[in-house]
């Protein structure tokens, strides 16, 4: 879904029940002042979910955001999403504002898939925007035993955000040692291991960041690599 609409067009589809399920606000929980999980419910039975599938959100008259959704519960039709509060975006001043028993409406969730079963290594990159996405693939991965490591490049206020989140075999990076910097990636061990050549790579986050990892693991492994920028200094909605 496009990130903005005229007024008329972002009703409709806000509107849309195909589209579109109204949710109610559960809980809100602040991991860190910057990270809010929030726990929605509503009818999600029609909902498929995949990891690297993400919801759509309306956060204003005309604009929409994509959001990965953390954990899900379809008999209690509950919902959890993960959010970076950055920056005074319309989105984030939207979600910064939403308190229990709030009302609102969430698309079905849709995107590309990025999980791929066979392969027994997966690999996990990503930021602050990712660790939704983390935490919905971790009890998949330990329940087909596979084996897995994530990489997070995140602000210093955020390094011990993955372990309140009870991620596993983590690697926290400062956003400082950038995965912009090409020579620096190359020494990254995940580049260096050779059982490693051949997994699964899922990348997501910062766009630039995801670029470069990306270009150095297309020449350095034969591994499946699955990659979506979730966000871009500078651009609105990506």
């Amino acid at each position: 879904m496009i990130s903005k609409l005229p007024k008329w067009a972002a009703d409709w589809t806000e509107k849309a029940g195909a589209i579109m399920s109204g949710m109610r606000i559960l809980d809100v929980a602040y991991i860190s002042p910057n990270i809010k999980r929030i726990r929605f419910q509503g009818d999600i039975s029609r909902m498929n979910f995949q990891i690297g599938y993400a919801h759509v959100i309306r956060v204003s008259d005309t604009e929409f955001r994509n959001y990965t959704a953390s954990y899900h519960n379809a008999d209690e039709g509950i919902l959890d999403i993960i959010f970076h509060i950055h920056g005074n975006g319309a989105g984030s001043r939207y979600i910064d504002g939403l308190q229990p028993d709030d009302a609102l409406r969430i698309s079905i969730p849709r995107g590309k898939k990025m999980y791929e079963p066979s392969i027994k290594r997966q690999f996990i990159f990503g930021d602050e925007t990712s660790l939704g996405l983390a935490c919905s693939i971790l009890p998949i991965l330990q329940k087909n035993k596979h084996e897995y490591q994530f990489y997070f490049e995140l602000d210093d206020a955020h390094q011990n955000v993955p372990e309140l989140l009870g991620l596993k075999n983590y690697t926290v990076f400062s956003k400082k040692n950038t995965f912009r910097n090409e020579q620096w990636v190359d020494e990254l061990p995940v580049l260096n291991t050779k059982e490693w050549n051949t997994a699964n790579f899922i990348l997501t986050g910062n766009a630039k960041s995801v670029q470069t990892f990306r270009k150095k693991l297309k020449e350095q492994s034969s591994g499946n690599i699955a990659s979506q920028g979730y966000w871009l200094e500078g651009k609105k909605g990506l």
